[in-house]
């Protein structure tokens, strides 16, 4: 079956994706949501009160299939005008995507911050930095002028304080369960950490300055998104299996399997009569 989502909502800028970067989004879409429903599988096989990690999984997962949805049907994009290499042509801006990023990105650090010994301030701090980011690529990206790099340079410094608690603060905590996830969030940070490097690198070479195409924007970012979305959360999901969930301290007392008897006082069955 033919691809006819740039017929059914044709571009709003002159310089716009391409159908096989529709085809790529579909495919990416197509990938984000197959890993959720393993992830929906994989939740309701764990024990109620022991399905944090796979939830906030579920909650990227889920916001990350509707945004490549909405792109791969070229929706959630504006035309702004170029700075570079453009000649007064506008170029698509997809807010859509910033919008997944500021829901994702902070739940993403959240996951692995939450197996550290980081003080809740730590955590809400660090979470903040993650939503500047996000908000400082989108307003850069949307501003037509020069002084799109000014909220580029903010979004850089505040991604700095991001790597250093993942690469260097948050390892330095006293873990739960006499340190049983240390080296596996070492090795998530480390991953997770080096895949957000990537992205400023993209965004100067797309939104920031022109030189690649829409088109390659989206296979790029999509590559990414796949990586720290589906891939990432998989082999931190498997990571996770081999530590006692209990160690993290997460279990739920609100929950249980069987409704309880509650007996009524003597005042209430006086009241019944």
């Amino acid at each position: 079956m033919a691809n006819d989502a740039l017929n059914l909502n044709p571009p709003d800028a002159t310089l716009h994706i391409s159908t096989h970067g529709s085809d790529w989004l579909w495919a990416a879409f197509s990938i984000m949501l197959f890993t959720l429903l393993v992830s929906v599988g994989l939740n309701f096989l764990r024990p109620r009160g022991t399905r944090l990690f796979h939830q906030l999984a579920i909650i990227i997962l889920a916001t990350s299939s509707l945004a490549y949805f909405s792109m791969a049907s070229d929706l959630g994009a504006t035309p702004i005008v170029t700075e570079f290499r453009g000649d007064g042509e506008t170029r698509q801006i997809w807010y859509v995507r910033y919008i997944q990023w500021f829901l994702t990105f902070p739940l993403l650090l959240l996951s692995l911050l939450l197996t550290t010994g980081l003080s809740l301030s730590d955590i809400l701090t660090t979470l903040f930095m993650a939503i500047f980011i996000v908000v400082s690529g989108l307003v850069g990206a949307l501003v037509e002028s020069t002084y799109k790099w000014g909220f580029y340079s903010f979004g850089s410094v505040a991604l700095f304080y991001v790597w250093y608690v993942l690469l260097w603060h948050a390892p330095r905590t006293t873990f739960a369960a006499n340190g049983a996830f240390r080296t596996g969030f070492r090795i998530s940070s480390s991953v997770f950490a080096f895949m957000l490097l990537t992205y400023p690198i993209c965004w100067a070479l797309a939104e920031g300055s022109n030189v690649i195409s829409a088109t390659s924007e989206m296979i790029w970012y999509g590559i990414l998104d796949v990586i720290t979305g589906p891939f990432f959360l998989l082999f931190f999901l498997f990571q996770l299996n081999a530590v006692d969930y209990s160690a993290f301290g997460f279990t739920s007392g609100k929950y249980t399997d069987t409704a309880v008897s509650v007996r009524p006082t003597k005042a209430q069955e006086a009241g019944a009569v």
